[in-house]
């Protein structure tokens, strides 16, 4: 493995970390600025938005910067965010900071991949995007509970601190180990937009918002549906966001894997089972065993989808698909929003705390919907063409016109002698 993705996966360990372990220091921060815990709330949709404006707009910005320097900066301004979020003297420059972190999300995960996939062989890509999104996963296994732990019994203002200090040894593994990656010659942000115009790509990024957004329309309320539903305690429920978070790193490892011997057929699998454990959910969440079982399976089921769908918008992107992955990385979270807005519609219908599940069923059904027309599309329409490249042909579209500078090959005549046309060999 080259030490470049370990750069990648710490600084990915920062930014899941951030993102993640406010969820449990809401009350302690709304204590310190004496607001509502709905307002402190804010800060966790504050940096979903975030992430999903920041990563385009980032990225766009970066266009004319190399990859590896675009890095730095994006870890810079991850450190920034965490410490104004450390220092704020009131709650509106908390939330800014959290912005300006958030900021650099959606960027160093899309540039983040598309350099981890150049660092390996062509059929190790999958792998070694999953590498670094080991990172993402494992916050959530280590890194959100210790923060959140150190938040509540020390103080949250140093958990935030010490998430700086992850990002600060990010960008020094990020400066000392990933090797200059130069942006390829003659792409510009034009090629860049080009590749949305290509339906395998909106596809990808439709099942990116589907496929998440089932995973956390159940995990969002899992809260109230385990305490009030199977009977856990509070404290025995951040025990099963550590099971989810072993689960997330578990499928997104075996993604990794398979991704790269048969992409489409993973996410078949992969999407399949999810829609079908979220549905099984709304009988397994009144029992414990049962639910924690199940918890797991949706993290893994959920994060096996992670390298494929990556991979795949890099894939359809090629040639320019560094703000194609940025983007898709935004379509995460949109996801989560989406999700995390439909189960509250369920449950303030009074359809009860499991309702959420059914809501993720039907999404990440319709994922694997998506993946099943997309695989029919391309076989139709043949594999991809580089975004950007002269003739490309776009999913849907119309056949790219013969090129000019190609003349077609004289046709042979009959002879004279004979009247019959002569054999051409195909080696002259």
């Amino acid at each position: 493995m080259p030490l470049a993705l370990l750069a990648l996966a710490i600084g990915a360990f920062g930014i899941g970390t951030t993102e993640f372990v406010i969820m449990g220091l809401l009350p302690q921060v709304a204590d310190s600025f004496q607001v509502s815990i709905p307002t402190a709330g804010f800060l966790v949709t504050g940096y979903a938005l975030g992430v999903v404006a920041g990563a385009p707009l980032m990225t766009v910005l970066g266009t004319r910067v190399p990859r590896k320097k675009m890095l730095m900066l994006l870890m810079g301004l991850f450190i920034i965010g965490n410490v104004v979020s450390a220092t704020a003297p009131v709650f509106g420059v908390m939330l800014a900071g959290r912005i300006v972190a958030s900021f650099a999300h959606g960027a160093f995960f899309g540039i983040g991949s598309v350099v981890a996939a150049g660092l390996v062989a062509p059929q190790k890509k999958a792998g070694a995007i999953a590498m670094m999104f080991t990172g993402l996963t494992l916050a959530n296994v280590v890194g959100v509970p210790l923060g959140t732990l150190i938040g509540q019994d020390i103080g949250w203002r140093l958990t935030f601190l010490l998430v700086a200090g992850l990002g600060v040894v990010g960008l020094l593994g990020v400066a000392r180990l990933v090797p200059e990656q130069p942006r390829p010659e003659g792409v510009r942000l034009r090629h860049e937009v080009a590749a949305f115009r290509n339906v395998q790509v909106l596809l990808a990024m439709a099942m990116t918002v589907l496929g998440f957004g089932g995973v956390f329309a159940a995990i969002t309320y899992i809260s109230p549906m385990m305490t009030s539903v199977a009977g856990f305690s509070e404290g025995g429920v951040t025990w099963l966001l550590v099971l989810f978070g072993l689960g997330m790193v578990s499928g997104n490892l075996i993604g990794g894997r398979f991704a790269d011997r048969a992409l489409m057929p993973m996410l078949y699998v992969s999407l399949g089972g999810l829609a079908l454990v979220l549905a099984l959910f709304t009988l397994t969440a009144h029992d414990r065993i049962a639910s924690a079982v199940t918890i797991f399976l949706i993290g893994g089921l959920g994060f096996a989808t992670v390298p494929p769908l990556q991979k795949r918008v890099l894939d359809q992107a090629s040639g320019a698909p560094t703000l194609a992955s940025a983007v898709n990385i935004g379509a995460f979270n949109l996801g989560n929003a989406l999700s995390a807005w439909l189960g509250g519609i369920v449950i303030a219908a009074g359809l009860g705390y499991t309702a959420p599940n059914w809501v993720g069923a039907v999404l990440a059904a319709s994922a694997l919907v998506l993946a099943l027309v997309s695989s029919t599309l391309e076989r139709r329409s043949g594999p991809a063409v580089p975004a950007g490249s002269v003739g490309r042909v776009v999913a849907g579209s119309a056949p790219a016109e013969p090129s000019p500078q190609t003349e077609p090959a004289p046709q042979a005549e009959p002879s004279p002698q004979t009247g019959r046309v002569p054999e051409v060999s195909a080696d002259r």
